[in-house]
């Protein structure tokens, strides 16, 4: 395969967006902002900005900014480290405002391949080329003069599209699994609400238990009924804090480093192996973890070493949806204490019921979606800091309810195709990916051309996973008509 050199500049062109007014942000309307968190970077996509408010912008601005979908983006900004030369493609017209923090990509087509511009943007060669020319400030920057600076070799426009056909059918088959997963959990979540909020899990006999008149007495710490049986505690009996530590001097390997912003990357030693909940101290307060292997945390993450067997799951879903910003002690970053987080209250069984819970759910599978549940549920406000930040008294405080053994049982059974779909997918996706990061350099490069055999080799592949995902999503419904019908 022949390849031929460019400037980036020579074909393709890159547009700053606008400069927004802040006066004109609000929390509701029709337009809405783009920023760099819109950007999710390790998955090279599109993602709604979550961790914003004011995203709307109600003020006057040129049509030229308002994006089309199919639309090509790329930041100018790098507010984490990897975001330079990251892409992604705009899911829908008329409501994203393209700012002056995120640039458009305008292919020239009779040199480059729309959708091969996506890829060869977000390649090594290119991100390489960005970061060394990056301004070296705390926050690092880039221009559009400076990507279309950058130098690429590229195919002839034909073999472009056959490269780009087959990355896409890959990406296509990640974001179908990860769409599923978010549908698994929604469903799970909607489950968790009619048994653990509205108390409507089945009695005895298959019956919902506050409906049917199942026993309710009045608990003065929640300050509302629960059933009966179910107790109250604070989170400090079921967990002891503990702090991450700097990750800068170990090399890389195969363990995960997290920091208050998820995944940082991996490494060859780790401080904790086993179940835990991860509870961020400093930065983004309200993500919570569960995690079941062996990881590191920075400084800006707490971990925990469970003290009641089987509770870990349990705890990751009863504080998942606390929103921990209320608590913030920052007066820059936010931050959070251990203190306030072992205040936390929460609602406690008998420990022969998270016993007999996870004896019904193999590997704690079935915990995970109650656990998960009643942790989304909680939510942390922020004081106004700069900086959230979140303590160990804090989170050990928060109250919530504890079910008893059967019903806990009935729900692990319903749940656990759910899991497994869930962690069957994440498998699939890891593999997917994993051929997809390969094979991209090598194509770019001109090492591996797009031939009859690989083609067949990636549609088995995706043929072979959907075949899964429809085994496995026939399992779950059997399931569902077991217990409701």
């Amino acid at each position: 395969m022949e390849l031929k050199k460019y400037k980036l500049g020579e074909i393709l062109d890159v547009i700053r967006g606008a400069s927004l007014s802040g006066e004109f942000y609000a929390t509701e309307g029709e337009y809405i902002r783009l920023t760099c968190g819109n950007f999710d970077y390790q998955n090279n996509c599109f993602k709604e900005n979550k961790s914003k408010d004011n995203l709307y912008y109600t003020g006057d601005f040129r049509s030229e900014f308002l994006m089309e979908k199919g639309d090509i983006i790329t930041p100018l900004t790098e507010q984490a480290i990897g975001l330079l030369g990251s892409t992604a493609i705009i899911p829908e017209s008329g409501k994203y405002i393209q700012s002056q923090d995120v640039a458009k990509i305008i292919c020239k087509e009779d040199l480059l391949d729309k959708d091969f511009a996506f890829y060869l943007i977000s390649s090594t060669l290119v991100k390489q080329q960005l970061s060394a020319a990056a301004q070296q400030t705390k926050i690092r920057h880039t221009s559009p003069d400076k990507i279309k600076d950058c130098t690429v070799w590229i195919p002839e426009l034909a073999e472009q599209k056959r490269i780009s056909k087959l990355l896409r059918s890959l990406d296509c088959k990640i974001g179908l699994n990860r769409a599923i997963n978010q549908n698994l959990e929604a469903m799970a979540k909607q489950l968790y609400d009619y048994w653990f909020v509205q108390f409507d899990f089945p009695n005895e006999e298959g019956k919902p238990y506050k409906s049917s008149g199942g026993k309710m007495i009045w608990n003065e710490k929640l300050k509302r009924e629960i059933p009966n049986g179910w107790n109250n505690c604070t989170l400090q009996e079921f967990l002891t804090i503990k702090n991450g530590r700097d990750h800068k001097h170990l090399a890389t390997g195969s363990h995960p480093v997290y920091g208050s912003g998820g995944e940082m990357r991996r490494v060859n030693e780790y401080l904790f192996s086993g179940e835990s909940v991860l509870m961020p101290r400093k930065g983004t307060l309200n993500n919570i973890m569960y995690v079941n292997e062996s990881f590191w945390t920075v400084d800006t993450m707490f971990y925990s070493e469970m003290k009641i067997v089987h509770s870990a799951k349990y705890v990751f879903f009863a504080i998942k949806d606390i929103d921990f910003t209320k608590w913030n002690s920052g007066t820059g970053l936010p931050s959070m204490t251990a203190s306030t987080l072992y205040n936390i209250s929460m609602i406690k069984p008998s420990d022969d019921l998270l016993k007999r819970f996870n004896d019904v759910t193999p590997n704690d599978i079935g915990g995970d979606v109650y656990l998960h549940q009643v942790f989304n549920r909680i939510k942390f406000k922020n004081d106004g800091s700069i900086q959230q930040q979140l303590t160990v008294p804090s989170i050990a405080s928060i109250e919530i309810p504890y079910p008893d053994a059967s019903a806990l049982k009935t729900f692990a059974n319903i749940t656990y195709p759910f899991i497994e779909k869930i962690k069957l997918n994440k498998i699939q996706i890891e593999e997917l990916t994993k051929q997809r990061d390969k094979l991209l350099p090598l194509l770019m490069n001109g090492q591996v051309s797009v031939n009859s055999d690989l083609s067949v080799c990636i549609n088995l592949i995706i043929r072979t996973t959907t075949r899964i995902c429809s085994y496995s999503n026939d399992l779950f419904w059997s399931y569902l008509r077991i217990v409701f019908l």
